[in-house]
């Protein structure tokens, strides 16, 4: 449905994207890299918000740009989402549907379906002032269903929220997932954990690794260690510190590293999208 083909995005001579290539079918994808990778820069180009010299992306075979349809069926949530804070919720809504094309002034059914999906029904008349940060994001994710898109771009969705809210995001997710392309950027590994398809691993504008979630954790295969705080010390080469934690009183340390590692107060555990992603990134 949406490929990427030979994208290549520069600004002010500097390379940004670097010759990315991808073929979106319909599934949820995460792009998943640090700040700075590129990752909103691809899905700017992909919107059409930054103008291309080369066509490089294409919607059913045909250059997006050219497709008539193309805007019509894509949706996309910026990372920063601002509204009208003295309208009320519905209103809000209204006028977005309205700035899409689409008229919803004598009818609110498909208002009040979007926002039914993201929790917020009893909202519908409160002003956007008074609205929680997560409540606004969620806002912001009932807006992009207003067209029925078949195309969904969120940008660092769960960018501020706790974890509850975190949560609420992927059980959406799954339930608009059908028949649809999603794309979710994020530099946090665990929020595209047991919700992606595929993932898309960037760095310094590149797409340095695809594959599935389990195909990331697993870049991080006999790499990944516990040991004791006093130990780490001991460690010689290349590793990265993933987290301090406590256990029964004493302070361990979880860390990623390519040397083998053969102590029997060290503990070699099984791998997580995180480590994988550590991996990747470090070239560990």
């Amino acid at each position: 449905m949406l490929e990427i083909k030979n994208l290549t995005y520069r600004i002010k001579k500097k390379s940004v994207i670097e010759d990315v290539s991808y073929y979106f079918m319909p599934g949820v994808y995460g792009l998943l890299g640090p700040n700075g990778a590129g990752k909103t820069t691809i899905m700017r180009c992909i919107t059409g918000v930054y103008s291309l010299k080369q066509p490089a992306i294409f919607y059913d075979g045909e250059e997006a740009i050219k497709n008539k349809n193309f805007l019509n069926i894509i949706s996309y949530l910026p990372q920063e989402f601002g509204l009208f804070k003295d309208l009320k919720v519905k209103e809000m809504m209204i006028m977005l549907a309205s700035l899409r094309g689409i008229n919803t002034k004598n009818d609110l059914e498909l208002v009040e379906r979007c926002l039914e999906l993201v929790n917020m029904s009893d909202k519908l008349n409160d002003k956007v002032r008074t609205l929680s940060g997560g409540m606004i994001r969620r806002l912001g994710i009932a807006q992009t269903l207003l067209n029925d898109p078949k195309i969904i771009i969120f940008d660092e969705p769960t960018a501020g929220l706790d974890i509850e809210e975190r949560l609420r995001f992927k059980n959406i997710i799954s339930e608009i997932r059908k028949d649809r392309v999603i794309i979710i950027s994020t530099h946090i590994a665990t929020d595209i954990e047991s919700l992606c398809d595929q993932v898309l691993v960037m760095n310094e504008g590149k797409v340095i690794f695809t594959g599935s979630c389990e195909q990331v954790a697993n870049q991080a295969n006999h790499k990944g260690y516990i040991l004791p705080e006093d130990k780490l010390a001991s460690i010689e080469g290349k590793y990265h510190i993933q987290n301090y934690f406590e256990k029964d009183s004493k302070n361990f340390t979880k860390i990623v590293s390519h040397l083998r590692i053969d102590d029997s107060d060290i503990e070699c555990v099984e791998p997580t999208i995180e480590d994988g992603y550590i991996c990747l990134i470090k070239e560990i």
